[in-house]
């Protein structure tokens, strides 16, 4: 079944496997994404949803914006996507979408925009080779012969300096390492397209399939509360087998107290009695 979500690159980490790899990921948040609209054969000729994502203010938005929107009954959105679907059977309008419609072990396709690295030479931009740099020679960098003299042109598709970068890439196959839903983001195996921040869109992938899901190490580590919670409940501890102590100590001076006032009682009673009976 095909699926997708649009979502933020926010960089990149490494997780653990059970039995010793390190699995190098991106962090993509995924918010939950709105669908706007339902496109289905009968309508529009395809079946295809279209997703939205990132609020934006009214005034920002064009009225044709607005109306749409407010047919899902949202707001207006900043991102919208359209992805074709085999059915829309389970969609409707004004629902949303979660990081768990994406399982892991699946594979994706991510879509992103590239880093833009303004006007780059031949150099970079192609990976052609340089020319000696000592000895007089006068070619450096250049791009050298623009082709035939016949055409009287330069030829289409001819490789030269201009404008690299900021171009839509698509990386295929990648693996889903893990998915919250509590937190809304979803690790992606290897490296996608795009500066950080960027918008993603994150799809089934097209050479499909699926593989046995990794045995990721989850490790929890002990925060500040949690110390501070376990002090706290040492400290009780100790408080509370202190009052209990001295309230025993307290209770047998007390109990004394009263044994050696009852014992002097009682003789003083002995004491008038025999007077009295002298």
């Amino acid at each position: 079944m095909k699926k997708g979500i649009l979502g933020r690159k926010i960089g990149m980490t490494e997780k653990f496997t059970t039995d010793g790899k390190v699995i190098p990921v991106t962090v993509v948040e995924v918010e939950p994404n709105v669908i706007m609209q339902v496109k289905t054969v009968e309508t529009d000729g395809y079946n295809a949803i279209q997703l939205a994502v990132v609020d934006k203010k009214e005034k920002n938005a064009s009225k044709a914006a607005i109306g749409h929107a407010k047919k899902a009954g949202v707001s207006p959105k900043r991102f919208l996507k359209e992805i074709r679907v085999e059915s829309t059977e389970g969609y409707a309008l004004g629902s949303t979408i979660a990081a768990d419609t994406f399982e892991v072990g699946e594979k994706v396709d991510v879509t992103g925009t590239s880093k833009g690295k303004g006007f780059q030479g031949v150099i970079r931009r192609h990976g052609q080779s340089r020319g000696p740099e000592t000895h007089g020679s006068r070619y450096h960098r250049r791009p050298g012969s623009m082709g035939t003299m016949r055409p009287m042109r330069v030829l289409k598709g001819k490789k030269l300096a201009g404008h690299m970068g900021a171009e839509t890439v698509t990386i295929q196959n990648l693996e889903i390492i893990e998915v919250c839903v509590e937190d809304n983001y979803i690790l992606v195996s290897g490296n996608i397209p795009g500066p950080k921040n960027s918008l993603v869109l994150i799809r089934s992938a097209v050479k499909g399939g699926k593989v046995e899901p990794k045995e990721i190490i989850i490790n929890k580590p002990e925060t500040v509360v949690d110390a501070v919670e376990e002090v706290a409940e040492e400290t009780t501890t100790e408080v509370a087998e202190e009052t209990v102590t001295e309230t025993e100590n307290t209770t047998e001076e007390v109990v004394e107290e009263t044994t050696e006032e009852t014992l002097e009682v009682a003789e003083t009673d002995e004491t008038v009695e025999e007077s009295t009976e002298a």
